[in-house]
């Protein structure tokens, strides 16, 4: 497949530590795709699904340990603990090397080893990187190929290059005590041992796209953040490009494949998806920032996704997509999750395989679930009804505006715009998301997640700040504009004020139209907020006087915001931009005014 003698030294090296009794490498034909798939069912690992209503569709359950990503054995392995940061968990790289080897020594014996080679992006984009991931599983292979760009020419690219990252991944004993997702980033290799979840075994996604790619970025002058990209068409079929970054629950995936409401799209309004989950973006010849998106299909959240919550992510689950710990509707070999619609199947095998009893169901007991809340769909992008046609070009999409945002019941307009890039940077590294009943602890409490980064970046992020500033001086006056919306404003009830959604389009276009020009503001503490008049309510069942409520910036709240912003720098230390200290001391100044 490759003379590269840095691919063949590393296979030879993983050869020998993980001792496979077979060896394949992944091609990305059908014919081998269609071989593994039917391998997968003969050996019990994944369930063929009704082919005439979900063709390609297949059903698979993990380990009931082994649901979800873990935090608290993910570690960035640099060379000294301070490269790390405050907010990852390091551990010495020579030390860990040892474990983990010790830990995957021989665990491949009676299996085979897969190689796959993979893009992420466009396979030959200048934005694109190559990995090649080695695994034991086939469920891991399979979903790689919805996930990633796998082909022969992935290696035709690469050629004698060693700008490559090296992904080990293996099952061993599914031991949760044993479990650890590891980043090297000073040697591009990422290692993922004894769990078989998507979301640590799909070594291109997190892993590499966000912690890896994030160290690359810095080193190399290009980013790689968690965010959508998403293309908005007014009616004379001009395009403009977003990219936005929301913490988990706070509607990056329903944005992302936004459907306008009635009025708009009569008009003639529409939304082009490039992106739901990772941007990499570089500047351009003319001076611009491209973003590509360098996945190939969505990694979704399955529970409460329907035709009303998303319907494109919906239809892009209906052929060749792989559903994880989620319920199987036995009467007619479909899947089925919480929120998908309010048919509770009578005759069903929960995400454990065992029979599921509708009559038990609580939907505040998230233990009688026929799907694991965390359940998933990886489906390919190609599927979606509104991927846009930049999707697979490798040249990027010229990014516009740059949204942050969050949920925040009181403190945070609708929606505002820095006063600059660098005031702007100060907003997302303080970007704060309040607690849902959906998550463990406490509800409404705070949450600090920089640029929704907090989990993902690969160096200390400190750095990481720092890094985005000396973008902003590249890029000038070229920079896009940044936002911050908050769809999540609340009435002293806890009503939304905002209806979210499709609706979201509305504030879309007067961010656009701030971009262009087109759009007046009212200068505040915080930064930018629209004229009430300049958002669009036609259509919607709203008064001007809730609109000015959710657009309203309060002394108090902010006073608090400042104090907690504060605290939360205090972990970057000395690492943290003057920049941003003095942007904090600003924005305390200008509340004290208010």
């Amino acid at each position: 497949m490759t003379n590269n003698k840095t691919v063949l030294a590393w296979l030879e090296e993983m050869k020998a530590l993980l001792t496979p009794d077979e060896v394949v490498w992944i091609d990305g034909s059908d014919e081998q795709r269609d071989a593994l798939r039917k391998l997968s069912v003969e050996t019990g690992e994944m369930e063929m699904l009704n082919q005439e209503k979900l063709p390609g569709c297949y059903l698979h359950r993990t380990n009931p340990n082994d649901v979800a990503r873990v935090e608290d054995r993910t570690f960035i392995c640099s060379k000294t603990k301070e490269n790390a940061g405050p907010t990852n968990n390091w551990c010495d790289p020579d030390e860990m090397y040892a474990k983990l080897y010790d830990i995957a020594r021989g665990s491949y014996k009676g299996k085979t080893m897969y190689i796959i080679p993979f893009s992420m992006g466009p396979v030959g984009s200048p934005l694109a990187k190559i990995g090649i991931e080695v695994t034991d599983s086939v469920y891991v292979v399979l979903n790689m190929l919805i996930m990633t760009r796998v082909s022969p020419e992935v290696l035709e690219v690469l050629g004698d290059s060693n700008d490559w990252v090296r992904c080990l991944h293996s099952r061993c004993d599914i031991d949760p005590e044993k479990r650890y997702i590891c980043q090297f980033p000073e040697d591009n290799t990422i290692i993922s041992v004894n769990s078989g979840y998507g979301g640590n075994v799909l070594l291109g996604k997190k892993c590499f796209a966000l912690r890896i790619a994030s160290y690359q970025g810095w080193k190399e002058g290009w980013m790689a953040e968690h965010m959508l990209i998403l293309g908005l068409e007014n009616p004379k079929g001009e395009v403009k490009y977003v990219a936005a970054a929301f913490p988990s629950a706070c509607g990056k995936t329903n944005l992302a494949m936004l459907i306008p409401p009635k009025y708009l799209r009569e008009k003639g309004y529409k939304i082009w998806t490039v992106g739901d989950d990772i941007a990499w973006m570089r500047i351009g010849e003319d001076g611009r920032l491209y973003a590509i998106n360098p996945e190939n299909g969505f990694f979704g959240v399955a529970p409460g996704t329907n035709v009303n919550s998303n319907f494109n992510a919906l239809e892009s689950t209906k052929k060749n997509t792989i559903f994880t710990n989620v319920a199987l509707d036995l009467n007619d070999n479909t899947v089925w999750w919480e929120g998908l619609n309010k048919n509770l199947p009578e005759n069903a095998l929960d995400w454990k395989g065992n029979p599921w009893d509708p009559a038990k169901f609580n939907k505040a007991d998230k233990t009688t679930c026929a799907a694991h809340p965390n359940s998933r769909f990886t489906a390919p992008a190609e599927n979606c009804p509104c991927i846009s046609d930049e999707f697979n070009k490798g040249a990027g999409v010229p990014i516009s505006a740059i949204i942050f945002g969050g949920r925040r019941a009181k403190c945070t307009p609708l929606v505002y715009q820095s006063k600059n890039w660098e005031n702007g940077v100060f907003i997302g590294s303080a970007m704060a998301s309040e607690t849902t009943a959906a998550a463990a602890g406490a509800v409404g409490v705070v949450r600090r997640d920089p640029m929704a980064m907090l989990p993902f970046c690969g160096y200390h992020m400190g750095d990481y700040f720092a890094h985005w500033l000396e973008m902003g001086k590249k890029l000038g006056d070229k920079a896009p504009k940044i936002f911050n919306v908050n769809w999540f404003r609340t009435d002293d009830d806890g009503n939304f004020l905002w209806p979210g959604f499709g609706d979201n389009m509305r504030v879309l276009n007067w961010i656009i139209d701030r971009c262009e020009g087109k759009a007046d503001a009212s200068e505040t503490a915080i930064g930018y907020v629209p004229m009430p008049e300049d958002i669009d309510l036609t259509d919607l069942d709203m008064d001007m006087d809730t609109l000015k409520n959710i657009l309203t910036v309060d002394k108090s709240m902010w006073e608090k915001e400042c104090a907690e912003i504060e605290e939360h720098y205090k972990k970057f230390g000395d690492r943290l931009p003057e920049e941003l200290k003095n942007q904090l001391a600003t924005l305390k100044a200008n509340v004290e005014k208010l």
